[in-house]
């Protein structure tokens, strides 16, 4: 019996694949390198004109296109941009950290890409798109776990002529700037006398946007002190005592450079974070290191410590604040805690993939944002991760801070750029809010930043090293720092007026259509 022939399968039959067209990989393509373009502008390189070079394709890719569409493009986009960017995320641990994280960081940013192309019918279209990017950040912000701000394109530039903006909107109208410039780029081809103030305005303001720099509260001057640790890893504090005696004996340098007048006698002494990693307040011996180098240097130091609770027994990460005569006087406990690292959210579920989940700690969020008076300055404090958070520094600021410090701890990333990212969130935040702003890095880049978020001082990797500067006290209070959330908040509600405009227009199309 010979069988029948079999029918070939119609257009209609649900087993046909529909094959990729060109015009679409040529999209898929564009959005992987204009993602990879964006993370380029980052810091360490000096690129920050690749944003909105990337941005441009971003629009390209997206604009006119359904929503769905929007999220695959932004998909690729955001892997382009968040695999490269995060690598220092898995420097040590592989690829269990990093790769499901920028793929969380991806999936967010194509939330906010489709509702970009959403609303693709909407007049004035890049500007409302820039605004849905602002509130993307914003979301991003604030989930999963608390939030996680890394890759905020105001972070990558820290050299770019967009940078004064952050002085009247903080950093969210520093990303609105640049991406809207991005955006304004794609629309000059189609509508030039739209598109020419788009791009124009946006770099005009960042151009004559004035940064005070005067000393209107006096001068102080500080030193930074990198000890260095004795290796790179996630076991670098396996040596605590080490780490402690690299600092103590790196300020008792500095003080034999003070007497010989190699130096000048700094009014303020600023260690990094986890330069104590030995409790002062329960082993005497630490407490007596702490104390000579304070006594050498004839200075009070703010000593990055972990500090076990004498009420609950678990640990802060705190800066102490160590004076010369009178020792131990004050603590700030950091408040934003990196969660896998110094908190572990869902313990039992992620131990399921990796038993590395166990390293995390139990660390102990603080709520008080005052800082420390230290000889002429009321110095804020904001500890490593806190500084990619607006509203934790916003807050050590309008406490009264004169001056800003950032005690920070890479050690656990090696060679990676992590470190120049977070140095360049330091830069923004100088500029944001008009202060000074002292970098101390156990192991790297330390450095000092003026208030026009210029760096004069640094350090290199993984080598010791002590950063003295006389740098100009400040209370005037930025914009920026006045208006606090509200340019977020301003733009963020833009583009959401702007996607419900776009809902109203698709339904009137399809009620026309049926009609």
């Amino acid at each position: 019996m010979v069988a029948p022939p079999i029918a070939p399968e119609s257009p209609e039959s649900p087993v046909r694949r529909r094959k990729l067209s060109v015009p679409v990989l040529t999209r898929m393509a564009l959005a992987v390198v204009g993602g990879v373009l964006v993370y380029l502008s980052f810091p360490p390189r000096p690129l920050w004109f690749l944003a909105p070079v990337g941005f441009a394709l971003l629009a390209h890719v997206i604009y006119d296109k359904r929503a769905r569409a929007g999220f695959g493009y932004g998909l690729l986009f955001g892997l382009g941009f968040m695999v490269p960017l995060l690598r220092w995320t898995g420097e040590f641990v592989g690829l269990i950290a990093w790769l499901p994280l920028a793929l969380v960081c991806a999936l967010m940013i194509s939330l906010g890409t489709a509702a970009m192309a959403f609303v693709s019918r909407v007049p004035g279209w890049p500007l409302w798109a820039a605004c849905l990017w602002v509130a993307d950040e914003w979301v991003r912000g604030l989930v999963p776990f608390g939030g996680f701000t890394w890759g905020k394109i105001a972070f990558g530039q820290p050299e770019g002529w967009f940078l004064p903006l952050a002085s009247l909107g903080g950093a969210p109208l520093l990303t609105f700037g640049v991406v809207l410039t991005g955006f304004g780029l794609f629309w000059l081809v189609r509508n030039w006398k739209l598109g020419l103030p788009l791009v124009a305005v946006p770099l005009v303001a960042g151009l004559v946007v004035p940064v005070g720099v005067d000393a209107s509260a006096g001068t102080v001057t500080v030193a930074a002190i990198q000890g260095n640790v004795p290796r790179a890893g996630l076991d670098f504090n396996s040596q605590r005592r080490a780490v402690l005696d690299n600092h103590v004996n790196r300020t008792i340098e500095l003080a034999n450079d003070v007497k010989a007048v190699e130096q000048k006698q700094p009014d303020v002494v600023i260690w990094p974070e986890n330069s104590s990693d030995i409790d002062p307040f329960r082993n005497p011996d630490a407490a007596a290191r702490i104390d000579q180098a304070a006594k050498a240097i004839k200075a009070p130091i703010a000593v990055g410590a972990v500090v076990v609770d004498k009420n609950d027994g678990l640990p802060r990460n705190q800066v102490v604040l160590w004076d010369p005569e009178k020792g131990p006087t004050d603590t700030y406990t950091k408040r934003k805690l990196q969660p896998f690292g110094e908190t572990m959210p869902m313990r039992s579920f992620f131990r399921l993939f990796s038993s590395t989940v166990d390293r995390a700690g139990v660390f102990q969020p603080g709520t008080d944002p005052e800082g420390f008076v230290m000889g002429p300055a009321k110095v804020a404090i904001d500890t490593c991760y806190e500084v990619a958070f607006d509203s934790v520094v916003r807050d050590t600021v309008t406490a009264g801070a004169t001056i800003i410090a950032i005690p920070t701890n890479n050690a656990t990333f090696g060679y990676t750029e992590m470190t120049y990212q977070q140095l360049s969130m330091s830069r923004v935040r100088a500029v944001e809010h008009g202060r000074a702003v002292v970098v101390a890095a156990t192991s790297g880049v330390s450095g000092i930043v003026q208030p026009d978020g210029s760096v004069t001082q640094k350090t290199g990797l993984f080598e010791p090293g002590a950063l003295v500067a006389t740098l100009p006290l400040r209370t005037q209070t930025t914009l920026a720092t006045w208006l606090g959330a509200w340019p977020e908040w301003v733009i963020s509600a833009a583009g959401l007026v702007a996607l419900a405009l776009g809902f109203t227009r698709r339904r009137k199309d399809s009620n026309g259509a049926a009609a």
